[in-house]
């Protein structure tokens, strides 16, 4: 079969993504199971309340968290197979030739399913090495009753094994019904090409309207870039004032996922986007254009995809905060007053810009070192 087990460890996206909403979910989850256990040793008062507002903070966590994540690794999933299915249309063809259904080939692409199986175990082995330090800070000078974390197994199946097998569904699914094409189409290998657009303005410069061109080809591309910036905004705001309304641990934690999912979409969405445009790039070259022409033409169309997810980022994390201030833990006392962190936003404004174009200088470099003559020879 084209696909082989290889193949699953080029999605790290997916790992990475499935990891780290495995690891938050079973932190909160297997904590909310444990809180459920002591509930009728809470007497009423401040014990209580606190408790209810613990039972909210993990349904919101989990609630919200989880769902940004599994969309994502949902979107994630796809482009890869899509992606996978674009490059070995050749093969393909040659397989539906032979007589192959295109379920039977597609079936090759549950093996996909085991790039989200190693992530959501990955993640759910870091939350119990995490488990300990987690309930400690949770349940530091609280008035619940001491609790140790309990395993559940209910958790494993739930956040480890059911993923791996619907996310293995999910990807046989699209491939078979990506795979419904002509098969004189996939071995001439193709790629379909998208809607074509009508120019109803003024003509555009050249570079203009390949920038506008490279973006409407790979719109999915938006979504990581955008996500990436998102993914920046939100977390480091959080984390500054996640340390003064929940704990140190939790700042450091978010800070650490919010950085690693931007690099990783970052990372994923622009290295496509230039691999995609490789023979585009060495044309440009040919006709003169300098690195940091082609790099404008190529990568600029996405900059203002990044400050828009920037933006929504800000937004999320200063709606989610005030919810659980003003809603989550309203009754509960000692919470400090809620506001908008004028000098965190800048501070996260301007560190965004330096490493987003410093990202972007990165990869005008790597563009000035494509070899003219290997793309050519391709």
């Amino acid at each position: 079969m084209v696909v082989g087990i290889k193949d699953s460890f080029k999605l790290i996206g997916v790992m990475i993504v499935s990891c780290c909403a495995v690891l938050v979910c079973t932190l909160f989850l297997n904590y909310s199971l444990d809180l459920a256990a002591v509930e009728d040793l809470i007497v009423e008062g401040q014990a209580r309340i606190f408790y209810e507002a613990q039972k909210m903070t993990c349904q919101v966590v989990c609630g919200v968290t989880g769902g940004c994540l599994l969309i994502t690794s949902v979107i994630l999933l796809c482009f890869y197979s899509k992606h996978y299915i674009d490059t070995h249309r050749k093969e393909l063809g040659i397989l539906k030739a032979l007589g192959y259904s295109n379920l039977e080939i597609a079936r090759g692409f549950g093996i996909f399913g085991l790039s989200v199986l190693f992530g959501t175990a990955a993640g759910f082995l870091g939350a119990v090495c995490l488990m300990p330090a987690f309930y400690g800070t949770q349940l530091e000078g609280s008035l619940l009753p001491e609790m140790k974390a309990q395993f559940h197994p209910s958790l494993l199946v739930l956040l480890v094994l059911l993923p791996g097998v619907l996310f293995s569904v999910l990807a046989v699914l699209y491939a078979w019904f990506k795979l419904r094409t002509p098969v004189q189409t996939l071995l001439r290998g193709k790629i379909e090409e998208g809607k074509k657009y009508k120019n109803t303005k003024k003509e555009l410069p050249f570079l203009q309207e390949l920038r506008r061109g490279t973006v409407r080809q790979r719109k999915v591309l938006v979504f990581f870039i955008a996500f990436a910036a998102f993914c920046y905004s939100a977390m480091v705001q959080m984390s500054v004032r996640m340390e003064e309304f929940a704990s140190a641990m939790m700042a450091v934690m978010m800070l650490l996922i919010g950085l690693t999912l931007a690099c990783v979409s970052l990372l994923l969405a622009v290295t496509t986007v230039i691999h995609a445009n490789t023979k585009t790039i060495a044309m440009l070259r040919v006709f003169g254009y300098s690195a940091t022409e082609c790099s404008k033409a190529i990568l600029g169309g996405y900059r203002l995809y990044a400050w828009l997810g920037f933006g929504l980022g800000t937004g999320y994390q200063f709606g989610l905060l005030k919810i659980m201030v003003t809603v989550v833990f309203r009754d509960l006392e000692g919470i400090p007053d809620f506001y908008f962190d004028i000098p965190n936003f800048f501070m996260a404004l301007v560190s965004f810009g330096l490493l987003y174009e410093l990202a972007m200088y990165g990869y005008a470099r790597r563009i000035s070192k494509i070899s003219i003559k290997q793309v050519m020879l391709e």
